[in-house]
């Protein structure tokens, strides 16, 4: 039964001041589908990633494909008024399944869940396992972005990272990717790897401008706990970059990026023309509602709740066997909470932040406990001045956009949460969220 018909649309909040349909719909949804599989794990990676052969493969894609009709149910589906617009398939390492996998997942979700007329899927790919016959075969089974793990043109800077390419392989997977059709390919890059010389950065950047593709991602080299990298740093093996040369990096970066024809319009995100932009990664920075399936996806249902899977690939696999599900736990936000993530987020953008639209959206009127607060920020140079109801940050703003979100007061309202307001049915929450873990 498909899932649109099935379900009642999710409705909005109630809150104070304005009653829920008064108050503005949320966006369309997306969807992620995480696949946890990689050749060899990365020792900065602190995903939920392994390394598997062709049985646990296909153990991973029969779990995959359960959970997917689980959440397509009519008494226990997803709940959304509109259906998904962008499919994203992360990981680890989607370009490893083999295409006969990849298309029994993409039928499965057209087949269940709601899913747009035109829907904007994008896939991660290594570079290594970029060829003509795959580029083709993911073009057939409508994938229409791919982002390439490049992380660096440095033969040395790769080997630090543990990556399995070449600076050779890397740039002829660009080159091949962007002549295949697909209608943005995007790279992503790493700035700040402790031990290399800031020439290193400013020759992949270099490089990556000139292979012209349509989207690149640069994010700063972080060591998590749990990595092979952390516990090096732990032992005294290496040092991070300094803070101070770590900022040098970041404004150097955007200003490289701008000149050469890649302006940002998220803190690590650059596209050629506003159309290459990530439409699903929006979703996030939008407070968006989003569905993610796999181990240790994350979902939130655009007001209210947020709950994630099982990140164990075999204790996802039990939990769906047993209740359909591979969810393991949830929270429910207060307003506060939704206010302060909209602020965090929007604030990471050069979009900025609508304080209208938060009024409109969840019935927190920001302006008359912060309006001393704004005019200091923009006498500082951290969001712009005369921008009215709409904070936008300057560079020095996106630079630190967690502290600004944090300096604001938040006024403090009732939180009335409708039952039906969530991503998760509410006959099955309880049994869902609730049940036993062994």
């Amino acid at each position: 039964m498909n899932a649109a018909s099935a379900n009642p649309a999710m409705l909005p909040a109630s809150v104070p001041r304005h009653s829920a349909a008064a108050l503005l719909p949320t966006p369309a949804p997306g969807l992620y589908i995480h696949v946890p599989f990689c050749a060899r794990v990365c020792p900065y990676c602190d995903f939920a990633v392994q390394t598997g052969g062709p049985r646990k493969r296909q153990t991973y894609v029969q779990t995959l494909l359960g959970e997917i009709r689980w959440w397509g149910g009519g008494e226990s589906g997803w709940r959304a008024a509109e259906p998904f617009d962008t499919l994203y398939l992360g990981g680890g390492t989607p370009s490893s399944l083999t295409a006969d996998a990849l298309e029994q997942i993409l039928t499965a979700v057209r087949q269940a869940l709601p899913m747009a007329v035109e829907v904007s899927i994008t896939l991660e790919a290594n570079p290594e396992e970029v060829d003509d016959a795959s580029l083709a075969a993911w073009r057939s089974l409508g994938v229409s972005r791919l982002s390439l793990g490049v992380q660096s043109f440095d033969a040395a800077v790769l080997e630090t990272l543990g990556r399995s390419h070449t600076p050779e392989q890397a740039t002829e997977a660009v080159e091949r990717s962007t002549a295949a059709g697909f209608e943005a390919v995007s790279l992503d890059l790493i700035f700040a790897v402790p031990g290399k010389a800031r020439a290193m950065w400013e020759s992949s950047l270099q490089r990556a401008v000139e292979l012209r593709p349509h989207h690149i991602s640069c994010y700063e080299f972080t060591v998590h706990q749990g990595t092979r990298f952390f516990r090096a740093r732990q032992r005294g093996h290496f040092a991070e970059v300094a803070d101070d040369d770590k900022a040098e990096l970041f404004f150097f970066s955007h200003r490289f990026l701008a000149d050469a024809g890649y302006p940002a319009y998220e803190v690590s995100n650059f596209a050629r023309h506003p159309e290459f932009r990530s439409p699903h990664n929006a979703k996030y920075w939008s407070h968006a509602p989003y569905l993610g399936l796999g181990p240790s996806a994350h979902s939130f249902d655009g007001m209210h709740e947020r709950w994630w899977n099982e990140r164990r690939l075999i204790d996802w696999q039990n939990a769906v066997g047993e209740a359909g599900s591979g969810v393991s736990e949830a929270e429910t936000l207060t307003a506060e909470q939704r206010v302060l993530e909209v602020l965090a987020l929007g604030l990471r953008t050069t979009a900025g932040v609508d304080l209208e639209h938060i009024v409109g959206r969840y019935g927190v009127d920001l302006m008359p406990a912060n309006a001393d607060l704004i005019e200091r920020l923009a006498k500082r140079g951290v969001i712009e001045g005369g921008t009215g109801a709409r904070l936008v940050p300057t560079l020095d703003g996106m630079a630190i956009a967690d502290t600004l979100a944090g300096a604001f007061e938040i006024p403090t309202v009732a939180d009335e949460v409708p039952a039906g307001a969530s991503g998760i049915d509410a006959a099955r929450r309880g049994a869902v969220l609730g049940r036993d873990r062994p």
